[in-house]
């Protein structure tokens, strides 16, 4: 246990965001997901949901102020058209976390390939299907003064 850090944020997962580079991703995904088989570095997550846990991390990671996107999340039935509550409380997360981030949705021919290629992958135990997210870190500047 640290002060002021989430129980929820393990050992691995404070390991993994300390880690990251400007512009490495991070992807949070459902219990559902294909975890094992598509990550480059996993980080298990179990008995936690995904919201929560996306909460806690927002908490102390920057996002890319570089891109037009630093936060993609799934589709329902993988239309970005298609939205389920699960996605509308991701949004509401990152938009208490971090506002003026839009948060864009994906189609899965999009999100999958870039899950498997992010630095790291969070296997939850959400059980809500398409709850994935990925976030891209930023910088943090040094103090002007």
């Amino acid at each position: 246990m640290l002060i002021g850090v989430p129980s929820i944020l393990g050992p691995e997962l404070l390991y993994a965001l300390r880690a990251m580079g400007h512009g490495d991703e991070i992807v949070l995904v459902d219990g559902n997901y294909p975890a094992q088989e598509h990550a480059r570095r996993l980080v298990r997550a179990d008995g936690h949901a995904l919201v929560p846990l996306l909460d806690a991390v927002l908490r102390f990671l920057p996002l890319d102020t570089h891109v037009p996107h630093a936060v993609m999340r799934a589709s329902l039935n993988n239309n970005p058209a298609q939205k389920a509550p699960i996605h509308a409380e991701i949004e509401a997360v990152v938009a208490r976390r971090h506002p003026g981030f839009p948060v864009k949705a994906m189609a899965g021919d999009d999100l999958y390939p870039r899950i498997r290629s992010a630095h790291t992958v969070v296997a939850t135990s959400e059980p809500q299907p398409y709850a994935n997210v990925i976030l891209r870190k930023g910088v943090i500047l040094p103090d002007a003064g």
